[in-house]
């Protein structure tokens, strides 16, 4: 069986693990395994941490492999999870909070991703797995912010981390804040990760890092189905100086990610340089299931622009891992993926608290997005609707409230700079709205009427024509006026991405399905390398809850399929 060959320099794209064709076997004695488990987890995040805790919890012997050191995006994310139905937490901080209400909600933000069942099951088991996760380590408060943000400041650990809020997404019930921040110092990705990766090790699963899967092995046997039965690992050379480079490599390329983009993307292509290098395959047996828990594929940028070429500009969210490696394995043995060209574009405006009492337009002047809305949902109306381009109108008024919330209103740096460098040297300004829409290129006339009617309908109290909730709105009339370009491509103000499409699977178990809807014996996905919760639209904590849920699913059936057997 001849392996697959590495040149010494790096192989375009610069920063993804090659993936090649199934391994072909018609007998587990074709090759020489090096190692061997009931469950081999693919990817060390928040999904395959949770993936291999039940699996281990159900008696199988775990083997996890992770390209890097763990973690994943979900150690780089706010660490947020999504959670309802009347958690502790909720219930401390005197919200009501039901499943039904939580799943009527979801219902509206899903659109159907997955079946009503599977939502209502994430739903239902929404406070267990709050409660799992604090089994673990995790730990949560109820202390919640004055207003809306996007991410809550220290000391701040409950909120509304979607539309909840908003009232055309708000449902029957009253709304309930369901964003859970893990209680921590700075975002909080870092402290949910480090609980999950002890509590890992601490269940006696074997891990194995610096390690990628670029193959899977499918066994073929005649009259029965085939069989994922392992995977061609190529690992880094232990205690080998480069090995300990390629450790410093992705940690620095982590840590400056927000603050040196150029150099970050140098050290994950050095990275790389070193696995094409060094790494070299061994092929290790997965007796029940291999699960693809890798992430999604936002740093592959072949994928980016095949699938979602609106969003190539976009600030990537996540690690090198997030090549893709992972969705393109399941598709290397049948396995077929889904709105790949669903894409997560953050655009918040919240803090300051000032701008979403402004409006929002177009490249003609038109308003075409409530502005209270959650970023990920002003993101998606914005590129998917209007190319990609829009500006935020202020008045003077706004403006000075905005710039005072950024310096002494207690935000997070990367909250308060961009949006202070905007309104300090990045805005167009003029003495009326009909000078500033010549100066951004919009239509005199539409939007002197967006600010027109705007006003109007706060002045006379009618409704918001786009939805407002009315204590978030405020008429346009202190001269002079200011837009702030918030387009894809600012450089001031970039627009976070990250992929939501993935595998699609068997929405009990995880197993990955081909084309005719049918099982792949032997592989699972979880995490956003699958179809998920929340693979249709994105709201904080609901990538990091789907995980746990999808994770925790794909590890328990995988124990089930040797007790099966």
């Amino acid at each position: 069986m001849s392996s697959t060959s590495v040149s010494n320099k790096p192989l375009p794209p610069p920063t993804n693990t090659p993936v090649s064709a199934a391994c072909i076997i018609d007998s587990l004695d074709a090759l020489h395994w090096t190692d061997h488990a009931d469950v081999l987890v693919v990817g060390w995040g928040a999904a395959g941490a949770s993936a291999a805790l039940e699996a281990r919890a159900a008696g199988a012997d775990v083997l996890v492999i992770d390209r890097f050191n763990g973690g994943g995006a979900s150690a780089l994310s706010g660490g947020v999870v999504y959670a309802g139905g009347g958690t502790a937490q909720q219930q401390q901080a005197g919200y009501a909070d039901s499943p039904s209400a939580m799943f009527d909600y979801l219902r509206h933000e899903t659109q159907g991703v997955v079946r009503d069942e599977t939502l209502q099951r994430f739903c239902d088991q929404s406070v267990a797995n709050l409660s799992w996760l604090q089994s673990h380590g995790a730990r949560f408060g109820a202390r919640m912010p004055k207003f809306k943000t996007s991410y809550p400041a220290d000391g701040i650990f409950l909120y509304y981390s979607g539309n909840e809020a908003v009232p055309a997404y708000r449902g029957a019930s009253d709304p309930a804040p369901r964003g859970h921040r893990t209680v921590s110092k700075g975002q909080s990705g870092a402290i949910l990760y480090a609980a999950l990766h002890d509590a890992t090790r601490a269940s006696g699963a074997r891990c194995l890092t610096q390690s990628s899967v670029r193959r899977l092995v499918m066994l073929r046997t005649p009259g029965q189905p085939d069989r994922v039965v392992g995977a061609e690992v190529w690992r880094l050379p232990e205690n080998h100086p480069k090995t300990l480079r390629h450790a410093t490599c992705h940690r620095l390329a982590n840590q400056w990610r927000n603050f040196w983009a150029t150099k970050a993307e140098a050290w994950r292509r050095e990275a790389y340089a070193i696995e094409a290098e060094l790494a070299r395959p061994v092929f290790i047996q997965a007796r029940q299931s291999v699960i693809l828990a890798s992430g999604g594929y936002v740093f592959n940028n072949a994928m980016v622009r095949q699938h979602a070429p609106k969003y190539a500009r976009g600030w990537k969210i996540g690690t090198a891992a997030c090549d893709g490696s992972g969705i393109q394995l399941g598709q290397s043995v049948g396995g077929q993926a889904d709105r790949l060209n669903n894409i997560s574009a953050w655009r918040f405006i919240t803090p300051p608290y000032a701008w979403p009492k402004a409006i929002v337009v177009n490249t003609k002047g038109e308003r075409f997005c409530n502005e209270q809305v959650y970023g990920a949902t002003l993101g998606h109306a914005m590129v998917e609707e209007q190319g990609g381009k829009a500006w935020i109108v202020l008045d003077a008024k706004l403006r000075r409230a905005a710039i005072f919330e950024c310096l002494f209103g207690g935000l997070w740096a990367f909250q308060s700079l961009p949006a202070l460098m905007m309104m300090l040297i990045g805005s167009v300004k003029a003495v009326s709205i009909g000078a500033l829409a010549k100066k951004i290129g919009a239509d005199v006339a539409t939007l002197e009427a967006s600010v027109q009617n705007y006003n109007a309908a706060i002045q006379e109290g009618r409704a918001d024509e786009l939805g407002k909730s009315s204590d978030m709105c405020e008429a346009l009339r202190t001269g002079p006026f200011y837009a702030l370009n918030i387009a894809i491509n600012s450089p001031v103000f970039p627009l976070a991405i990250l992929s939501l499409g993935g595998l699609r699977v068997n929405e009990m178990t995880g197993q990955v399905q081909d084309a005719a809807g049918q099982d792949i014996a032997g592989l699972q996905a979880a995490g956003r390398t699958a179809i998920g919760i929340a693979s249709h639209r994105y709201v904080s904590g609901l990538s990091l809850a789907d995980c746990i849920f999808s994770g925790r699913r794909a590890g328990k059936a995988a124990a089930l399929f040797g007790k099966q057997s």
